[in-house]
């Protein structure tokens, strides 16, 4: 798969207000560099991405669903997705599981937050139940397959992502597993 350029503050060419070029510059003492229009002035603070997450948990099993779309095809997560902007976190948290596999969840607290030197994205990831009799319905756009898991079963060299696993440790040692 070909790639672009990446979206990195390096990588800002023109203004988004006036289209004038962007040079790096210090804006504060001491404070790193940013783009900054030329022409005028517009400071581009290029922000994180945020996702929220859910690890939805009925009888002591935790579901997971394998991913249908890259990164990581076919490597198992929890339900998530990018907050949408001005969307409350825990609002995301619970639209985006219903959109992976169409349940509506009960979020019952903070697993963690993970974020990476490099990487725009940051992860808030809730503890959920699952409502009883509610089965999970995979949407074939993002999800392969579903699975419940004890903790001793979780795939953890089949894992999507960095923060999936420290998220899921997280999740197990809260249980004191």
């Amino acid at each position: 798969m070909a790639h672009g350029p990446e979206l990195r503050p390096d990588t800002l060419r023109f203004c988004p207000l006036c289209g004038g070029g962007l040079a790096q510059r210090i804006v504060l003492p001491d404070g790193p560099q940013h783009p900054v229009c030329a022409g005028c002035g517009f400071v581009f603070y290029l922000q994180p991405k945020v996702v929220a997450g859910t690890i939805p948990v009925r009888g002591g099993r935790i579901l997971l669903t394998r991913r249908a779309i890259e990164p990581s095809r076919g490597l198992w997560t929890f339900p998530g997705g990018y907050v949408d902007w001005g969307e409350d976190v825990r609002s995301a948290a619970r639209r985006e599981t219903l959109e992976e596999v169409e349940m509506a969840v009960r979020l019952d607290g903070l697993v963690g937050i993970y974020s990476y030197p490099d990487s725009p994205v940051v992860v808030v990831v809730f503890r959920a139940t699952v409502p009883d009799g509610v089965e999970p319905v995979p949407n074939a756009d993002e999800v392969l397959e579903v699975a419940y898991f004890r903790p001793d079963e979780i795939p953890w060299d089949a894992l999507a992502f960095p923060s999936t696993r420290e998220a899921l440790k997280d999740w197990v040692t809260g249980l004191g597993v």
